[in-house]
Parts: structure tokens; sequence; C-alpha cells
């Protein structure tokens, strides 16, 4: 038997490779013949730049930008093989993960970093980007991004706009004459992991918002001011992203990206699976297995096992999957090819005990389905 194992990361507990181990060592227990082949994945989000720099030989460039709330971080962007290509991540600046729960605040938090760290990439001579939209902390449109590339934001008064995305409802006029010149030379895609528009109720602030600290009161003033935002880009610039699918993605930034840096957005899961070649890869596999830390209605909306059952199913091999958590709707999955779906938390716990023993109840859990497939082989 041969088993893939393409998993994405399970969020503030294991990376996506750790996931792939935790999984094929359950299995490896009851099928100890069996060969593997691990690969750890993304959608666009958290991993990205690890699956493509490690796909491409490539390498990873540190430095110190603004992060989410105004402090310096630590972050990153990954520059594949051929030095032509950066990858960069929206959480590597501007990450939910970065930010203690109490700390978290949309109506305040900035993608300043991610600017800074695609100024960093044009000096290293990449003119082809692809900016990797999940995880973020933010709610704000891609506007501190595009302030970071030297495009003003103003208010009634001329004044530049304090950090975040509530100070976008006091936006009266967008300023292009300084952005960066160095983007007219670039090709741009963003990998996109959700397809949400950027307004309403299926928007950045009502479906992203709550996550990232915010109440329904600020869900509803951030969507408004969002709403505020959307006019300023078509009336001053031309540029009618609201309602475009993923525009919503990282609280906004996939509009600001589409308006600003002329991006195209693409499936994230599409660009890694091509750097991946993950169709040859699953050509000659019995099983695949898949998963992310949660597996709700929302996985079938261009997530990594999304992505993955879907080249599965071209191929007709079948699919299983595990989530750190399930959530509503979950048989949704089925729809999309993932035929068994499995919870791996296995009693009652608090939610930092679940993220502290992420990586031995995940390898409990394939070792039961392991032991469940192993019987129903037996039996037949």
């Amino acid at each position: 038997m041969k088993i893939a194992v393409v998993c994405d990361s399970f969020k503030e507990s294991l990376t996506a490779e750790a996931v792939a181990v935790a999984i094929s060592d359950g299995f490896r227990a009851e099928f100890p013949e069996a060969s593997f082949v691990l690969c750890p994945a993304a959608d666009g989000g958290e991993g990205t730049v690890a699956a493509l720099v490690s796909a491409t030989k490539g390498r990873r460039v540190e430095m110190i930008a603004t992060g989410p709330m105004g402090q310096p971080v630590e972050a990153f962007f990954g520059i594949t093989g051929d030095g032509r290509t950066a990858i960069i991540e929206i959480a590597a600046a501007a990450g939910l993960e970065s930010v203690p729960a109490e700390q978290r605040d949309p109506a305040i938090a900035t993608t300043r970093g991610v600017g800074e760290l695609i100024r960093r990439a044009l000096d290293e001579g990449c003119r082809h980007l692809i900016l990797g939209l999940g995880g973020s902390a933010t709610n704000d449109g891609g506007a501190g991004l595009a302030q970071a590339l030297g495009v003003r934001l103003l208010d009634r008064e001329g004044q530049e706009l304090q950090p975040g995305g509530l100070p976008l409802a006091q936006l009266v006029k967008i300023d292009i004459s300084g952005l960066e010149p160095r983007l007219a030379e670039c090709v741009i895609e963003v990998a996109c992991d959700v397809d949400n528009p950027l307004l309403g109720e299926e928007g950045a602030a009502a479906v992203f918002g709550p996550q990232k600290g915010a109440s329904p009161e600020l869900v509803k003033r951030l969507d408004e001011a969002l709403g505020v935002y959307a006019e300023r880009l078509r009336e001053d610039l031309g540029k009618d992203v609201a309602a475009i699918p993923g525009a919503g993605a990282a609280g906004g930034t996939g509009a600001g990206a589409l308006a600003f840096l002329n991006a195209g957005l693409r499936p994230g899961f599409e660009i890694v699976s091509e750097t991946l070649g993950l169709e040859a890869l699953l050509a000659d596999v019995d099983l695949v297995i898949t998963g992310e830390g949660r597996i709700d209605a929302q996985t079938i909306r261009g997530k990594t096992p999304a992505g993955v059952a879907a080249v599965a199913r071209k191929l007709g091999k079948p699919v299983i999957a595990f989530g750190g958590s399930l959530g509503a709707d979950v048989e949704r999955v089925h729809a999309i090819g993932i035929e068994a779906v499995f919870g791996t938390v296995p009693r009652p716990c608090s939610l930092p005990e679940a993220l502290a023993e992420a990586g031995p109840n995940l390898t409990g859990a394939a070792r039961n389905v392991a032991a469940a497939i192993r019987l129903g082989m037996a039996l037949k």
C-alpha cells in the first residue's frame, strides 16, 4: 500500500510538516509495510513559504517589520531557487498568532509590515511576487500595505489616516502619486485561500472579524468603513473590486492587492499544487490523506483539503481527512470528494490543552482510523 499525506498546518499547534509526520506515524503503526509520500502543503496562508521554498530549493529572508499592532516583529519571506520569485505570507508580518488573544483589535491592526516585506523583495531583485493571504490579524483592506508602498490615504483635513480598519471610515482621498515605481515591473499573484467578497454578510468583517477580536458592533462599523474604502477605490482609482471573490481575504487585503498592486487572484492551493507537482505525486498512491486545523463549511471554499480532494478525484483516488476540530456543516466536505473526516481530540479539554496535545492526539486518531481500515480489509 502506498499512502500520500498532503496536509496543511494545524493553526497555533502543528506545522504542515509536523501534521504529515504525525499522521504517517499513526498509520505506520498499523501498516508497517506501507510506503508513504509526505507532502506538507498550504493554500496561500501560513506554510506557503515553507512549501514553495522547499519545493524549489530556495531560501528564506528574515527581517524586522512592523507588526499588526504597530510593534516590531521578526518577519520573513521566501525566494525561489531561481532567485526570481518572492513568496510573501501576510501572516509573517501581520499574523493573528503574533498577537495575544486579549490584545487583538482589528480596529487598529495594520498590514504595513506586509508592504515592507514587498519593498525588501524588490530590493532583492524579485519581480514575480506571490502574496499569500490568510491568517491575518487585520481588517484594514490592505491599507497599511499600500501606505508602506507610498500610497497616501487622506482624511477631510488632508491628513494621513491612522493605522487600522476603523480609520477608513474617515477616508476622503487616495493619492497614488508616490506608489513604489518598481511595482510596474512586476507580475504579482495573490494566493487566496477563500472566495469571500469585501463587504456584507460574507465579507471580511462579518466572517473573519470575530476571530480577530471584533464584537458584533465593531464588525458592523468595520464593514461600513470598508464600504467607504471600496467607494474611494472605485472613485479615485477606477478599481471596482469589492464584489470580486477573494477581495475579502485576509481582512480585505485581497481588495487592496487588486487595487494597488494590479495583482491577479488565484486559489492559493492551485499555485502550491503546481509548484509541488502534486498530480504526479498522487498518480500511483492507493490512499490520500489530507487535513487542516479546523474542518467545517469553510473548508470547501478553496482550503487545502478541498484542493487535495479535487486532484485526487481527478485521479480516482480515495480521500480521508483529519481536523484538529470539526465545525458546523462539516458533512459538506463529502460533496467535494472527501469520503470520511475525523476529529482528533479524544476527550473534553480546554483549548490550550488541545493545542499542546495536538501531535499525540493526531497520531492516536490516525492509528485508530488505520486500525479500522485494516479491520475492514480483513472482513472482506
